[in-house]
């Protein structure tokens, strides 16, 4: 299959893709055709074909397809659970995400303290391939990925000033896209490690180094994430730390199924979280080698 996404579609298409997947997913076993698809997005079947295209780097009718033989592949491999069946058909395939090779590097305990005062970040809106986003960085990495939904830009930048309350806050829309840029990026590798700074507790920064860590070999669970970090017990804790994510898709929250294979909440909603796997199943090479990533440096 095609490598796909060689551009991004305005954002204010990107919610007809979701819908698009959404049903696609839900009538593979009526073999929907073209027109019936592009309905569901409310676009006429010439733009709607283009438009998935563009987006995807295969047509409707291939994704319809891939689907089912997804499906079909997970039925006769007899997998106990949706979650298993994802693995089984090459979810688990590393993608671009984890070429870039992301450094997460945590804040230290003054940083934290201080919420941020002289540290500069810089932060702008860019189109990405899952709807508008707001993209944040300090001088030592990128420290914020939110997706916005139309209309509310003003709170996803409260949000960030929350996190970072005595930070000097400048906007720069062309660095936010020069970065969504870098990040989604069709070229497979980059020279430079993206570089994370983040502000969490030691018990956050635990859950988002497992989150990189498992999440870069495909789809995972809350109770994978609590044994990883040596806390079985601990999934309620552990889905809030999920939840508190600052960096979306980079630390891939939205690989976190529930146990059963159900997709479960995401911050930036079910539809998104459900392109974001299409994306990562449709562009994951099936002989790559993965790329470690570094782990955390807690700072003392």
């Amino acid at each position: 299959m095609p490598i796909p996404h060689t551009g991004f579609v305005d954002s204010r298409d990107f919610t007809r893709i979701a819908r698009a997947i959404r049903f696609i997913d839900a009538n593979f076993r009526a073999q929907p055709r073209l027109a019936e698809i592009a309905a569901a997005a409310g676009l006429s079947a010439f733009h709607f074909n283009r438009l998935f295209h563009r987006w995807a780097g295969i047509t409707p009718k291939q994704y319809l397809a891939f689907v089912t033989g997804r499906e079909a592949r997970g039925a006769l491999a007899g997998q106990s659970s949706v979650l298993d069946a994802a693995y089984a058909v090459g979810l688990s395939g590393p993608g671009r995400l984890h070429d870039l090779i992301v450094t997460l590097d945590a804040v230290t305990p003054g940083e934290l303290k201080a919420r941020g005062r002289g540290i500069s970040i810089h932060y702008g809106f860019s189109d990405t391939p899952f709807g508008r986003a707001l993209i944040a960085a300090t001088a030592r990495g990128l420290c914020h990925l939110a997706f916005v939904e139309p209309g509310e830009e003003q709170r996803e930048l409260g949000a960030l000033q929350g996190r970072w309350h005595e930070a000097q806050v400048d906007r720069d829309d062309s660095q936010a896209r020069n970065l969504a840029m870098r990040i989604w990026s069709p070229v497979d590798r980059v020279t430079d490690p993206l570089r994370l700074a983040v502000a969490g507790t030691n018990f956050q920064l635990k859950v988002w180094q497992a989150l990189l860590d498992l999440g870069a070999r495909g789809p995972t669970s809350y109770s994978a994430l609590a044994k990883a970090i040596g806390h079985p017990r601990s999934l309620r804790a552990v889905g809030t730390a999920v939840g508190a994510n600052p960096v979306g898709w980079l630390i891939p929250c939205h690989n976190v199924l529930r146990k059963d294979g159900a997709l479960g909440g995401y911050h930036w909603g079910e539809d998104r979280k459900r392109a974001m796997l299409t994306w990562r199943s449709l562009s994951a090479p099936r002989h790559k080698p993965e790329v470690p990533v570094p782990a955390v440096r807690h700072a003392t």
